[in-house]
């Protein structure tokens, strides 16, 4: 029985091995999708940025029109002054053109404020298209990362089923079938040792005779509390 229990352990290798990678497995999707949120993420900071200035640059057009029509007014204003001889009228457009003249300089005010906003924002938007490219070749770097570990981990499972198979066919089945139902339901491991009376996988003291029968390896003896098959460590 002590080569059966011998198997089991290499079995039990096996399986844990066989858990492991199949836990990296499963985070690989959200690695993943956590590289692809990272660089939507930076690209959709420097769209936002190039927005703005789309929307300023539009806002300066739109001053610039505001400031033409008034001095299209102005002139025309200036055209009738001459042609009327009416003192009132005359000073009546008077107040118009200077009135307008007013609107012109706070227009041209609003128009070099957004002029240094659009200065500003391109020196953001060069340094942003900076890290965007850096950011798009760290995560097309890490990406490549995931996806050859992928074919790592799915040529190590290939292999180590294999061994599995192998191994679980040398064993006894009514052995490999009380086995892999521990393996299923402890989470850790269904075969464990008894190191001074105790077992490692409950961390409870089992019996003078279940210790002795263990280390006497000739049947496969369980833990009276958790049902671990058990081996002598001592």
């Amino acid at each position: 029985m002590q080569a059966e229990l011998e198997k089991l352990l290499i079995l039990q290798d096996r399986d844990q091995r066989i858990r492991q990678i199949e836990t990296e497995v499963r985070t690989v999707p959200q690695q993943r999708k956590n590289l692809e949120a990272q660089l939507a993420a930076t690209a959709a900071s420097l769209e936002s940025l190039k927005h703005r200035a789309k929307q300023l640059e539009v806002d300066r057009k739109k001053l610039e029109l505001d400031v033409g029509t008034r001095q299209t007014s102005i002139s025309k204003l200036k055209t009738q002054q001459y042609a009327t001889r009416k003192n009132d009228e005359f000073q009546a457009m008077g107040h118009e053109i200077e009135r307008y003249e007013r609107e012109i300089g706070q227009l041209e005010d609003q128009e070099l404020e957004l002029m240094v906003q659009a200065d500003k924002l391109r020196d953001e938007i060069s340094a942003q298209e900076k890290t965007a490219a850096a950011a798009r070749d760290s995560v097309n770097r890490q990406l490549g990362d995931l996806e050859e570990k992928a074919k790592v981990l799915g040529r190590q499972m290939q292999e180590l089923t294999g061994q599995r198979a192998e191994l679980a066919g040398a064993i006894d089945e009514d052995v490999i079938e009380r086995y892999q139902r521990l393996f299923a339901s402890k989470g850790d491991a269904a075969v464990v040792a008894v190191e001074h009376g105790v077992c490692t996988g409950c961390h409870m003291k089992v019996t003078t005779q279940t210790a002795v029968r263990a280390k006497s390896a000739s049947e496969i003896v369980s833990c009276e509390q958790c049902g671990r098959i058990l081996y002598s460590a001592d």
